[in-house]
């Protein structure tokens, strides 16, 4: 893939960013760089390369998936103006 002129006027007006007639010859190889640089990483075989997250080995610590309530209903609604069953009651607002 190549990036000519008009593709870098584009590129520009797309991102908002001024750029006058004599940068865009720059600006285009700067581009084709990018883009040869990109085709070259492409070529790598990393086929049997191991996803990792972090450079050193580490086991992500999981906790148990349960559901709970929380345990602490009571503390949450004990602030509330009106509240009943552990629910908070609100004035009707819909007629």
């Amino acid at each position: 893939m190549s990036v000519d002129a008009t593709t870098v006027r584009r590129i520009a007006h797309l991102a908002r960013i001024a750029v006058s007639e004599d940068e865009v010859p720059h600006l285009a190889g700067e581009l084709n760089a990018i883009l040869a640089f990109v085709e070259q990483l492409n070529q790598v075989d990393v086929g049997s390369v191991v996803p990792m997250t972090s450079v050193s080995p580490t086991v992500m610590r999981r906790r148990a998936d349960a559901v709970t309530d929380g345990g602490y209903g009571d503390t949450v609604v004990a602030n509330a103006p009106m509240s009943e069953d552990g629910f908070f009651l609100v004035p009707k607002v819909v007629e």
